[in-house]
């Protein structure tokens, strides 16, 4: 494993042949631009989680493409498991319709199985571009001990922020587009139903808008914790303050989106970050919902928010994503750590009994 802040995990040098850096890795091994690796079965290969099925995971060896020119090496340290998404896809319960919108970028397989999905893999890059190698790197790549990618597809990680903090940064992204999308005000009462990774992530970002009053609503009341370290205000379902300015929904449950619409203040703006997959939501649409003029407005990160669009990459997106993650106060959003190994045993877990999962971090 590298040492923090990027520094190399062995010795290196460039390869005057190729213009790339070569460097030999604790195992002693020399990984060379265009060597040929097909007998190095610790370099040429990989293990990698799989949904075999519905409810079922399994690890499966599969071998590692030769890298082409513009490529990366990666040597996975964490993924996270992204509970919401993740337990929807587990479970087999993207709905057909949604099949290609949810593909993962570098997702094999299709919906509902056998599928390999993630999207939150921090490592270090072991070849590629001589300013690469030996940073650690985030890339959008499911669960797997080392993968092959275009450079361009991996966002190098800030000297501050530990490798095993950067696994927030898809969950953070999300926050961030959602925050655009609501987009709070000076001073606004803003309540966010759902204390899951998201929206958490959500209300620590709110709380930095000046003189806004940010409340975090959820059944668990062992988000009282999070919201104590983040300086924000916890409330039970039934205690929720009403008459917020902007409401943001984030608990995957029609429970969450009632709750969210009864606390929203009159001509107020719910931003569902939710996603239901194949569940089906149910509202109280002839309650108070018309009187009040309320609006309720989606938020999802496969696009940039439009107030944003015009100037905002998602690149640019993840990489002031991996900058905010700097803050240590965000360590308590990592709610638990299981072994690579694990994950055929882990994931059923925390895809049926949520508990007090915040974000599952994998270690390799």
């Amino acid at each position: 494993m590298p040492p923090a802040g990027g520094g190399d995990p062995g010795d290196d040098r460039e390869d005057g042949s190729s213009g790339r850096r070569v460097l030999r890795a604790q195992t002693g091994r020399l990984y060379r631009a265009g060597e040929n690796h097909q007998n190095d079965s610790a370099m040429r290969s990989a293990r990698a989680f799989w949904i075999a099925a519905p409810g079922r995971g399994e690890i499966r060896d599969e071998p590692l493409p030769e890298p082409a020119a513009g490529d990366v090496v990666v040597r996975a340290l964490y993924s996270g498991v992204s509970r919401g998404t993740e337990a929807i896809v587990f479970q087999g319960r993207v709905p057909p319709s949604e099949h290609q919108r949810m593909r993962a970028p570098f997702q094999s397989g299709d919906f509902p199985a056998p599928v390999k999905y993630g999207y939150a893999n921090v490592g270090y890059v072991e070849e590629g571009p001589s300013e690469l190698v030996g940073r650690h790197v985030f890339a959008l790549y499911p669960h797997q001990t080392a993968y092959v990618v275009p450079a361009s597809a991996v966002t190098v990680v800030p000297d501050g922020v530990p490798p095993a903090r950067a696994i927030l940064a898809a969950n953070l992204e999300t926050a961030i587009n959602g925050l655009w999308d609501g987009a709070p005000r000076v001073g606004d009462r803003v309540t966010v139903v759902g204390g899951g990774t998201v929206g958490c992530l959500v209300a620590w970002l709110a709380v930095a808008t000046r003189g806004c009053r940010v409340e975090l609503v959820d059944v668990n009341d062992s988000r009282a914790e999070i919201a104590r370290a983040f300086g924000i205000h916890y409330a039970a379902p039934a205690a929720a303050s009403p008459d917020a300015d902007v409401v943001f929904h984030a608990s995957g449950t029609p429970a969450g989106l009632d709750r969210a619409l009864r606390v929203a203040g009159f001509e107020a703006t719910i931003v569902d970050l939710s996603w239901y997959g194949s569940q089906p939501v149910s509202l109280p649409l002839g309650e108070a919902f018309h009187a009040r003029r309320l609006a309720i407005r989606s938020s999802q990160v496969g696009t940039v928010a439009a107030p944003q669009r015009a100037r905002w990459t998602a690149r640019r997106r993840l990489a002031l994503a991996l900058d905010l993650l700097s803050d240590a106060a965000l360590d308590a959003m990592i709610s638990g750590e299981s072994a690579f190994e694990e994950l055929p045993r882990v994931m059923p877990r925390l895809a049926d009994a949520p508990g007090d999962t915040l974000c599952h971090r994998i270690r390799y």
